[in-house]
């Protein structure tokens, strides 16, 4: 069974924890969780989606190089692709899981295509979902870490660093009304107030079948 008990204040904690434990993004990959413990499996999930938001923040630097070729870039490219669904697929995961957990989706229709939605009478539907929600804060961690080093710098002036810290004050307070959201949203299905649905990206241009140019190409190579 999954604790719901102060869950924004823990996502927070995990992520400032991990960034720490490296450094800099990208965070260390998770070990996948073995076993069929909910709260275990939700916490990778949540990890998992942490370290694909990280790589991506990594591969964005990267990508914007001035100084290295094409090939390299393209290759940045690629992999924000790849980090970027992988990434999605995580925040789902977690939806899926939570829901589960809240009954507030088909268990058997949860990891489908068409997960089946339970609302109960008169509860609001929120449109966003409290995997995206994670997600967020995941991403507000990574600008907290690197607006943070900010303030910390030796090489700028006094003005760099003190307006890097009204700006890391901001962002510390926004990822807390985040963090709040997530445990109102929570509050309130469990209070048949309010429920979610997952909602699947289908995330067309990584996939051959879906993306025109790739079918374009695949088209093309049967012929030649």
């Amino acid at each position: 069974m999954v604790s719901f008990e102060s869950l924004g204040k823990s996502v927070a904690l995990h992520h400032d924890d991990a960034l720490s434990a490296t450094g800099a993004p990208p965070v260390a990959e998770p070990e996948a969780s073995r076993g069929t413990d909910r709260q275990a499996l939700l916490w990778q999930w949540i990890a998992t989606n942490h370290f694909y938001n990280s790589s991506l923040w990594a591969e964005e630097d990267l990508a914007r190089r001035t100084t290295v070729s094409s090939d390299e870039i393209a290759q940045n490219k690629r992999a924000i692709d790849k980090f970027n669904q992988a990434r999605n697929d995580a925040t789902e995961r977690v939806d899926e899981i939570l829901l589960t957990e809240l009954g507030l989706v088909d268990a058997a229709s949860a990891q489908t295509d068409a997960p089946v939605a339970k609302v109960p009478a008169g509860a609001r539907l929120n449109s966003e979902t409290a995997g995206s929600i994670i997600d967020r804060m995941s991403i507000m961690a990574l600008k907290i870490h690197a607006m943070r080093a900010q303030t910390e710098r030796t090489d700028v002036d006094d003005a760099h660093r003190a307006s890097s810290q009204v700006k890391l004050d901001k962002l510390l307070q926004q990822r807390a009304d985040l963090g709040r959201c997530l445990d109102e949203l929570i509050a309130d299905t469990q209070a048949g107030r309010a429920y979610f649905k997952v909602y699947r990206q289908f995330k067309m241009y990584n996939d051959p079948r879906f993306n025109p140019v790739l079918v374009a190409e695949q088209a093309a190579q049967a012929k030649g």
